[in-house]
């Protein structure tokens, strides 16, 4: 790929993915957890997104051999160094709230600042 730029946004330019590895830049998180954090992404393209996050290595997910499976979602050492990116883009939208507002007609949810 000669855009480096390209690359960086093939990987979390999707509408989740950003979001998840901001929700697990501080701990594991079990599938279940991420549909109740994200209720308003269906369960199938929430799914979808977190396979191609553990297919690009920036995401692992781990399965628990017990009776029902139990899996979590870390972040990954190379999905970690993304985070000064969201982080200037969480940063951005902080500055920017009004074309939110302007776009959406509410403000921006505290949930996506907090972390």
């Amino acid at each position: 790929m000669d855009c480096p730029l390209r690359l960086t946004i093939s990987l979390i330019g999707s509408k989740w993915k950003s979001c998840i590895l901001d929700e697990l830049r501080n701990k594991s998180l079990r599938p279940s957890e991420l549909h109740k954090i994200f209720p308003e992404a269906t369960p199938r393209v929430l799914d979808l997104q977190l396979k191609e996050l553990v297919e690009d290595g920036l995401v692992t997910k781990t399965i628990y051999p017990e009776l029902p499976p139990r899996s979590e979602y870390t972040i990954s050492s190379l999905g970690l160094t993304l985070i000064p990116i969201i982080d200037a883009m969480i940063e951005w939208g902080n500055k920017n709230e009004n074309l939110f507002i302007r776009k959406y007609g509410k403000a921006i949810s505290n949930d996506i600042t907090e972390n």
